[in-house]
């Protein structure tokens, strides 16, 4: 099954259900009830005002050596992380395989054709090769998103499960790719993981959408997600793998190009056993001032006798009180 409904239709259906737990769970334990802000508003497609209240910082970092091979063992002792230049206390640290959330965000549009029984095994290897307690979901897309529910489940870690999600939809129309950006960080939100990344598998292009590149960008550092990317650049005049990037660079992810030695599957692979071999780092940010303000994020490995040892992890994120305010919009695409 798969569920193909307005955004607005989307946010009501799961606000009465998670409303509806959280009143639950917490008569039973006799708590008061705390309701977070949603992420974002369907208004907020053609509007550039986002809401957002962030209480703790989580980094997803990747480190690795001389040689690009992934560094294990490191401690919390070993970090050091800098909020505009102020060092920073790390109150939670994480490492090796703990569970994500993981949306998989799949571009459906008519350029598509041919890569898509290669996208559907590469989503099963990626799959195979996750942690078992990982929950997944698959974003279709073309010039409409669909968040495939299959069985009515909202995650699943069934690599059959979601390789069948990405046939669920043929190869057909243009390309709202920021609009499958944004639904999947919503969808994400109801995950039970604390880590989170979303992969896109697309050629970066986009003509349907209409969020903003720039909505969506500050969607992305408001949420904390990493972003890892998949791009297929063919012969299509509308690839526009930049987009890729800056989404990656801002959120600490990657973007990678198959070629012959590398193809969708092992590059999906190799994400799949990064994402285990990660480090989270979290931290509370300093008062905020009343302001939306995007603060940027340094982190170093200090680690005596260890050199060439390089960090990955998000330039910046974006705090806020609550208040609304107007999304940076630098590089605007649309």
């Amino acid at each position: 099954m798969n569920l193909t409904i307005s955004s607005s239709q989307r946010w009501l259906f799961r606000s009465c259900l998670f409303s509806a737990a959280i009143v639950v769970a917490c008569s039973l334990a006799g708590s008061p009830l705390l309701f977070p802000s949603p992420p974002y508003s369907a208004r907020a497609k053609s509007q550039s005002a986002i809401s957002v209240k962030t209480e703790l910082v989580v980094l997803p970092v990747r480190v690795t050596g001389a040689n690009g091979s992934v560094v294990s063992g490191l401690s919390l002792q070993d970090f050091q992380v800098y909020e505009d230049g102020r060092l920073q206390r790390v109150t939670s640290f994480q490492q090796g395989d703990t569970p994500v959330t993981v949306a998989l965000v799949v571009d459906h549009s008519r350029s598509m054709g041919t890569e898509l029984p290669a996208v559907a095994a590469a989503v099963s290897a990626f799959a195979h090769s996750s942690n078992s307690q990982d929950e997944m979901f698959v974003v279709d897309f073309n010039d409409a998103v669909s968040v495939e529910l299959l069985g009515g489940k909202p995650f699943t870690n069934d690599p059959k499960e979601l390789e069948e999600a990405v046939g669920a939809v043929s190869a057909r129309g243009q390309t709202a790719l920021y609009d499958a950006v944004a639904e999947a960080l919503l969808h994400l939100q109801l995950g039970h993981c604390e880590r989170r990344a979303l992969i896109i598998i697309s050629d970066g292009g986009d003509n349907a959408s209409q969020h903003k590149f720039s909505q969506v960008l500050a969607l992305a550092q408001q949420s904390q997600v990493l972003i890892d990317s998949i791009a297929l650049v063919g012969d299509n005049e509308e690839v526009n793998p930049a987009v890729l990037r800056k989404l990656a660079k801002a959120t600490g992810g990657t973007v990678y190009f198959p070629d012959g030695k590398n193809t969708v599957t092992s590059i999906s692979t190799r994400i799949a056993r990064d994402l285990r071999e990660q480090y989270t780092l979290g931290f509370a940010p300093e008062k905020m001032d009343g302001s939306h303000v995007v603060r940027k994020i340094e982190v170093r490995v200090v680690v005596p006798g260890r050199r060439g040892l390089h960090v990955q992890t998000r330039s910046s994120y974006m705090l806020g009180t609550g208040k609304t305010a107007a999304a940076p919009a630098p590089e605007d695409t649309k």
